[in-house]
């Protein structure tokens, strides 16, 4: 259900650490490297704070679990061989080392590629694939963020700005209820972080 077997094999059990246990799965640090190579976690957060990948995996697996509770449609096989050749290719020339270094298998990343989908599609069905807006929300939108409207020092007129002001407001929005989720989600858990923070 999570990220990774949470232990490995020869050398590399020595190295690797649980960085977390939420509601008692253990999160270790190479499911969190897992993630970031496989960009199932942003790989930019890697440069900012080894923290937020743990944070990010943290939350992935919180999500993962409430999924589990809820059993979303199995997605096809064609579909999760697309999405586990995606994960690959994002890793592109590392894929060999990451998979040693983490642990990886082709089986694992199958199965990662398999949550990718279930949660997506429990998503959808939770939020919906798109957000319903109304003229005014839409129309605040652009209103708010004239820099994403303006080209050559030119503001889009709202007529012909809407449709993409809709879009991204509904992306906005939905993204705003899938957050307050999460929040929900980690304030209903136990989650203990078992590595010191930097």
């Amino acid at each position: 259900m999570g990220l990774g077997p949470g232990a490995v094999l020869g050398a590399q059990q020595l190295i690797d650490r649980v960085v977390a246990r939420v509601d008692g799965y253990a999160v270790t640090m190479s499911d969190v490297r897992a993630a970031i190579g496989l960009g199932i976690v942003d790989a930019a957060i890697e440069a900012v704070a080894e923290d937020l990948g743990v944070e990010a995996v943290i939350e992935r697996q919180l999500v993962l679990a409430e999924v589990a509770r809820f059993a979303p449609p199995e997605p096809l096989p064609d579909a999760v061989e697309r999405e586990a050749m995606r994960l690959r290719s994002h890793a592109g020339a590392q894929l060999a080392g990451l998979m040693a270094s983490t642990g990886l298998d082709e089986a694992r990343i199958r199965e990662m590629a398999r949550d990718n989908l279930r949660v997506e599609a429990y998503l959808n069905q939770r939020f919906g694939a798109t957000v319903q807006l109304t003229e005014e929300e839409v129309l605040q939108y652009y209103r708010i963020h004239p820099d994403e409207f303006t080209s050559a020092g030119r503001l889009m007129p709202f007529a012909e700005a809407e449709p993409e002001a809709r879009t991204r407001a509904a992306r906005e929005r939905r993204a705003a209820m899938v957050g307050q989720w999460h929040r929900d989600l980690r304030g209903r858990a136990e989650i203990v972080l078992t590595t010191p923070r930097t």
